[in-house]
């Protein structure tokens, strides 16, 4: 009988973070990537390890086949927080072990920082819910981490920081007009990560509940005139992921099979199962 392979998520969200997402109805960060890693892995184990709560992981990185790297709305460049350099720190043992990473948002900022690149707040501020036109760079088009996934796609985001230095051994494999760094991979050390600016653990259900988690930032940033706007909008959304062949809504809010279909929005994470997780397991 083979062994189920085992994966840490980290989700970096503080503990009144979690709460707020409770408030609105949306999933935790963790629980998003533990149904994502099942979808693609059925009968995967996995641990998760608040470390903006609790200081100790559950285990070294050697102990798992995998590490997940969640969102976070900590800032990873205030290194007077503890909750940020710890995470930080383990992120580097990832690279010391060689154990896979993967992650979004936070987890793309992650990787290259342990790996001794840079992030820096955006200065066109916040991207919010679709990053419009992601472009897969020469080298994004040649990487197994996008194989099978469409050139140019829009992808589920919420940000205020971005890498802007990369790190040795890093390859810029999206980018758009908004934010550069889109994804990348980061060799280092013994270890390989593979991250994304964007979330494709989301669906339209939870990009709708951020929203509403957000609408005191995103009513006076401009993105919406109104908290009553903000509503509607919110209302669209959750009633395109009821009826996903509405065409009128699909058309209103620019949404297609590549924000939609789950197969393609998760190519990323389904292509790092395939291609590193399971060869490296499959090694040992």
């Amino acid at each position: 009988m083979e062994t189920a392979l085992r994966f840490l998520i980290i989700d970096g969200y503080p503990r009144a973070s979690r709460e707020e997402f409770d408030a609105v109805g949306m999933k935790h960060a963790w629980r998003l990537y533990a149904e994502m890693l099942l979808k693609h892995l059925p009968g995967a184990r996995y641990e998760v390890w608040f470390p903006s709560d609790d200081p100790v992981p559950p285990a070294a990185p050697e102990s798992y086949d995998g590490v997940l790297w969640t969102g976070c709305n900590l800032t990873i460049y205030h290194t007077h927080d503890e909750r940020v350099t710890r995470q930080i720190e383990y992120a580097r043992r990832c690279y010391e072990a060689g154990t896979p990473a993967f992650g979004t948002c936070w987890g793309i900022q992650m990787g290259a920082v342990a790996a001794g690149g840079r992030v820096e707040a955006n200065p066109r501020g916040r991207e919010m819910g679709l990053a419009r036109k992601i472009r897969l760079t020469p080298e994004g088009l040649r990487h197994p981490m996008f194989e099978g996934k469409p050139p140019v796609f829009n992808a589920f985001i919420s940000h205020l920081d971005e890498v802007t230095a990369l790190p040795s051994g890093a390859l810029l494999l999206a980018t758009n007009d908004f934010t550069r760094v889109q994804a990348l991979e980061v060799r280092h050390g013994k270890g390989v990560f593979w991250g994304l600016q964007y979330h494709p653990e989301y669906d339209l259900h939870e990009m709708a509940r951020l929203i509403v988690a957000r609408a005191s930032k995103l009513v006076p940033e401009g993105f919406f005139q109104s908290y009553d706007e903000l509503q509607v909008y919110v209302g669209r959304l959750e009633a395109l992921h009821a009826d996903p062949g509405r065409k009128d809504l699909r058309w209103q809010l620019d949404i297609d099979d590549d924000v939609l279909d789950e197969r393609i929005r998760q190519t990323e994470f389904r292509n790092w199962i395939h291609k590193i997780v399971l060869p490296q397991a499959a090694e040992r």
